[in-house]
Parts: C-alpha cells; structure tokens; sequence
C-alpha cells in the first residue's frame, strides 16, 4: 500500500512539472522606432505643392520610414488659429489640403499593431505660402518656461518667463510683447523687448496666472502664442 502511495505521488510531481506549467513566455514584440522627418523642412518657407484654390494648397509630407512600424498618425496644427487635426497613413507619405498663407507645425508617431509602445517624432514648423506674398509673418513664440499647467516656485516673490521665437526670413524680428494677469486673457505686461525672456516678474504664493507672447517682425507682421497657466506653489 505503502509503494503504490509513493508511485501515485512521483507521477503526480512529474504531471505537475510538466506540460502547460513550462510553455515559455512569448517574446516582447519590438517597439516602433522614431521616424525623422524630411518635407517640408523645418523653419522653412513652403512654396511648393500643388494650388488648389486662392486659399487652399496641397502639401505633401514625407518621413523616412521607421523600423518595426506598420502605420502611421500624422499631428498638424494651424499656429495661427491653433486648430490642429491627425492624420492615419501606412506608408512614409501623405499628401494633404492645408491652407495657405499659414505657419503650420507638425509631428509623426510611428505605431505598430503587435505593440502598444510608440514612438514620437521631433515637431517641425513651416510656413505655406499664400497667393502673391511677398512678407511673411514670423512663427508664433514657443512658451518654454514655465511650461503649461506647471506649479513654480517662486524666488523671493519673483519668476522668469522665457520663451523662443523664429521667423520665416531669417533676422527679421523686431520685438516682442509679453501679456501677463491672473486673467484668462491677460494684460500687456511689458512691449518691445528684444530679449526672449522677462526676468523677475511679481506673483503671488498660490494664485494661477495665464501668458503669452506677441511677436512682431520689423515689415509690421506680428503672431501670437498660445496662452499658457502655471500655478505658484
């Protein structure tokens, strides 16, 4: 009785170690590579495509293919009206109906469907020229610091704002305005600066504040950014 106990359990241990317990965990599918951009070129004035209207061009946007990536979303946003829409596209290119006399920004992100990992492009800015422009007004400033929704610390009551601008024509601009308040569209804080920063601006410990800046070039065009909040802790 003793011996026929002993078989059952060996074979019961020998069940249990095999078959199903002992299927190997499949392989992690590889993650989509960056795709680096190529058309339109960063910066740059857009004076090609094909016109379709007084308004209207088509643009086609191309990107070197990335590895382990079966499609494709293109991100585009008018940096005027701020607008922005995705695109799905399975190969390195897409040809699409923007609008003209309009700075646009753009970025890609390469997916795949065995893998929910994604991978982000850098964004690129270009400038679609519109119908017998002969002026270009500069890109809209990018806000870098702080960044948007950011909680800051302030020194001795104090922050620095900073930001980038660029413009179409190389050197072309003049200034810019800085609108700051507590308000969601806030008031003129200072004009006419040459730098791209604003340093020791007065805040108050936990209060949110809204900004933006306006560029202007020395032909007369002006942009604005998009408003940004921050918080001080």
């Amino acid at each position: 009785m003793k011996k026929n106990i002993l078989i059952i359990a060996a074979a019961f241990v020998m069940a249990s170690c095999g078959g199903k317990g002992n299927n190997p965990t499949p392989p992690t599918p590889p993650a989509p590579t960056k795709a680096v951009l190529t058309l339109p070129l960063n910066n740059a004035l857009c004076a090609t495509g094909t016109v379709v209207s007084d308004s209207i061009s088509t643009i086609t946007f191309t990107w070197k293919t990335a590895a382990n990536t079966d499609h494709y979303d293109l991100y585009l946003q008018n940096l005027l009206d701020k607008s922005s829409k995705t695109y799905s596209a399975t190969d390195n290119q897409l040809a699409l109906n923007i609008k003209r006399g309009t700075p646009f920004s753009w970025y890609v992100i390469s997916r795949s469907s065995s893998s929910t990992v994604t991978a982000q492009s850098d964004t690129w800015k270009f400038y679609n020229a519109g119908k017998g422009e002969i002026s270009y007004p500069p890109y809209p400033a990018t806000l870098t610091s702080p960044t948007f929704s950011q909680a800051v610390t302030a020194t001795s009551g104090k922050v620095n704002l900073t930001w980038q601008g660029k413009s179409v024509l190389a050197g072309t601009i003049e200034n810019y305005d800085v609108y700051f308040g507590t308000a969601q569209s806030p008031p003129l804080l200072k004009d006419k600066i040459t730098d791209s920063f604003l340093n020791n601006v007065s805040v108050t410990s936990g209060q949110t504040y809204y900004w933006k800046v306006v560029t202007h070039d020395f032909i007369g065009n002006s942009s604005n950014s998009a408003v940004y909040q921050f918080s001080v802790k």
